[in-house]
């Protein structure tokens, strides 16, 4: 261990942390976390190095090895990130996600340890967060709660899965967390009073009994609170279990005894009750829950469980390596991570193992919200909300969905479209002779690993179907839309979207189009935004030939003496007093930045940035460039437009208006669009000095709390 630190240490030294301390503190604070979780020493070590080949320079998984062990540099290489050293580059943010959760998944598909690790590394990352950017804690948190904290619930970790949602939730929502923190905090001071003689009376009946018990009251977090207001529609008066009595005894039996005794005492509510010791959530999470009414008429929950179950219940797969006398701690190990392994050796099947699908498909069907059904045996599955029985059918085995012919649900015969609910007995009846899926039960099925199967199906056996089928979708679309499909399928067009997609060829292509793994209107627009654009640029090619071939009277050079001439429009040209100026609608230059002139056919001199996105065309004819400079004061004021991404609430335009008010600018233009995912994004247009005042707007737009990003628009 201390090697480890040594190493770490050394590896990062001279790096700073967002919050401006040496980064070192990091992995040490994830290091902490697993040695209070119980880990063994190999994950306790990887964690220490988890970032050093991710961000140490020239650090390798072979000198891991060789420094630690295989089984460490195995540890670390499943929680460091593919986008290291420039490896790969990736067309899309949400690509490079999707991979790396990929490997992720992949990762801890082989070692169970990877996922502990993560969640630690993820979990000291957001108690710092306050540190990072609006964007990124936005970021961050939002990536947290759909992917980080399913995960901790799936492998049974509650203590982080907890922990992981309140922080995600007081980035995301502020306002709503501060809410719902106030009125948590004055309705748990009052029901502690109120469960404190509950409590006394407990201990004493269960020291009548002979029954060794430990009692306390748990607090519910604040954004399981908040879910349960929010999907029952009720207020905080009316979330019974803001503090539950945990009780825990030393056997089985003692829950059961002890859940005797407490029904005995108080009244419980019915309907109420969860026996979850004999049959255990799919996370293997074992406790008994019970609500009860007290003598004041106030419900309150009981929850009765084992040490064991406890620390399972608190720190999921890693309460294994507490306990490992006495049992096959592997076998335990593989019920946690079966439902991945399944996903992992489908994707197998399909030699899909490494697309961005895999990570879509996990992320969809196994990290969300779900039901809880059951098979005619009693076992025990979970389901996304909304799932019908032929998804009940592939989770089973694929070829179980691919032969279903009917269905019965609680002993009754149902249509396959049929959505499932918790506590369904789900039965499935197949035929031999069903030759297989249906293309209408790509619009029954929920799940994204079932619609993977069905089309998997169909791309395997009808793929010159497919393929004649998917060329003639794509001419009919093109045809509703009034565009050419001939023009729109050169080449160059359709080889960029296989890039895209990752297609081999164009039959490839036609084929996924046919058995629905891509929708005709989806490759339709990418066709037609590619021709739009090769449209305009041969548009802007033609001007410029006129413009070329438009007569002009030559300019007169530079004058002997090296003194430039007056300024126009804030613009002084050297050489050439007469000379007409005009700024470049394609990037838009304001005073302070660098510039550089053009001379046009007819239109004198268009000036331009010298970052400007057109420099490489417009360098193809060097001599038509003029030297040009800012005057030392110009005597206008110049149009400039910001791009501003906001957390879409009340009050934000408002508070970015008042904002630009009080630093007397003037608006001249504004455009807000807010997303499906309650986000804003604004254009607004001002007139400003130069550069040195746009960037002290930007600067002071930046510290609005609601504000995710601001930058400069370049051009029109």
């Amino acid at each position: 261990m201390e090697e480890a630190v040594a190493f770490a240490t050394a590896v990062h030294e001279g790096q700073k942390r967002e919050s401006g301390e040496p980064y070192i503190i990091h992995p040490i604070a994830v290091a902490e976390y697993l040695l209070d979780m119980g880990m063994d020493a190999a994950t306790v070590i990887a964690g220490v190095l988890h970032d050093t080949v991710e961000d140490g320079k020239g650090i390798t998984l072979d000198e891991i090895t060789k420094r630690f062990s295989p089984e460490v540099a195995h540890l670390v290489d499943g929680v460091t990130k593919l986008t290291i050293s420039g490896k790969k580059e990736y067309v899309t943010k949400k690509q490079e996600q999707n991979e790396n959760l990929t490997k992720l998944f992949l990762a801890i598909a082989d070692d169970v340890r990877v996922v502990i690790i993560k969640l630690a590394d993820r979990l000291h990352n957001m108690h710092t967060l306050e540190y990072c950017t609006r964007e990124k804690q936005i970021r961050k948190a939002k990536e947290t709660l759909e992917v980080y904290t399913p995960l901790a619930h799936r492998f049974g970790i509650g203590v982080l899965r907890s922990e992981l949602e309140d922080l995600s939730f007081k980035y995301l929502m502020p306002e709503e967390y501060e809410r719902i923190r106030s009125l948590v905090s004055r309705q748990q001071e009052e029901r502690l009073k109120l469960l404190g003689t509950a409590m006394d009376r407990m201990r004493e009946l269960m020291k009548e009994a002979g029954i060794d018990a430990e009692l306390s009251g748990r607090p519910k977090h604040l954004y399981s609170t908040y879910r349960k207001m929010q999907r029952n529609n009720v207020g905080i008066g009316e979330i019974y279990d803001l503090i539950a009595i945990r009780v825990i005894v030393d056997t089985v039996n003692d829950c059961y005894a002890a859940l005797g005794i407490i029904h005995a005492e108080w009244k419980p509510l019915p309907g109420r009750f969860k026996d979850y010791i004999a049959m255990p959530k799919p996370n293997m999470y074992r406790s008994l829950h019970t609500t009860l009414m007290n003598k004041n008429g106030i419900p309150f929950e009981v929850q009765i469980r084992t040490h064991e179950m406890h620390e399972t219940a608190e720190y999921g797969v890693a309460a294994h390596w507490m306990y490992k006398e006495g049992r096959t701690v592997q076998t335990e190990l593989d019920k946690r991570t079966s439902w991945l392994r399944q996903v992992v050796e489908e994707a197998k099947d399909d030699g899909e193992e490494d697309t961005a699908e895999f990570a879509e498909n996990v992320v969809k069907d196994y990290l969300g919200e779900y039901v809880y059904v059951l098979t005619p045996k009693g076992e025990i599955l979970d389901l996304p909300i909304g799932s019908t029985p032929l998804d009940f059918a592939y989770r089973i085995h694929t070829n179980v969905g691919h032969h279903t012919q009917h269905a019965r649900v609680n002993g009754n015969m149902v249509r396959l479209d049929y959505t499932l609910k918790t506590n369904d007995v789900v039965e499935i009846i197949t035929s031999n002779t069903q030759a297989g899926p249906s293309r209408d039960w790509l619009n029954i099925v929920k799940t994204q690993s079932a619609k993977n199967r069905i089309k998997q199906w169909f791309k395997r056996a009808n793929r010159e179907e497919n393929i004649q089928k998917g060329r003639e979708m794509l001419e009919d679309a093109a045809k509703r839309q009034s565009l050419d499909i001939v023009s729109l399928m050169k080449p160059e067009f359709y080889n960029e979207i296989l890039k895209r997609l990752t297609l081999p060829s164009l039959d490839e292509l036609y084929s996924a189009i046919g058995y629905g793994g891509i929708s005709s209107g989806q490759v339709l627009h990418k066709l037609a935004e590619l021709k739009r654009k090769e449209d305009k640029l041969e548009e802007m090619q033609e001007r410029l030939q006129t413009a070329i071939s438009t007569p002009e009277t030559p300019h007169r050079p530079a004058s002997s003496s090296g003194r430039a001439a007056k300024a126009s429009n804030g613009i002084i040209v050297a050489g050439d007093p007469g000379m007409a100026v005009h700024f470049s609608n394609c990037c838009n230059p304001l005073p302070g930045d660098r510039i550089v002139g053009y001379i046009t056919r007819g239109r004198g001199v268009s000036i331009h940035r010298a970052d400007c996105r057109n420099m490489a065309r417009l360098s193809q004819e060097p001599e038509r460039f003029v030297p040009v400079e800012w005057a030392s004061s110009p005597e206008e004021d110049f149009s400039a437009t910001v791009y501003i991404h906001v957390v879409d609430k009340t009050g934000s335009l408002l508070e970015i208006s008042r904002l630009l008010t009080t630093m007397n600018i003037y608006i001249s233009d504004m455009k807000a669009q807010t997303s499906a995912d309650g986000v804003a994004t604004m254009l607004i247009t001002f007139m400003v000095s130069g550069t040195d005042q746009l960037e002290h707007i930007m600067s002071n737009l930046r510290k609005l709390r609601s504000v995710i990003e601001v930058k400069r628009v370049n051009g029109r």
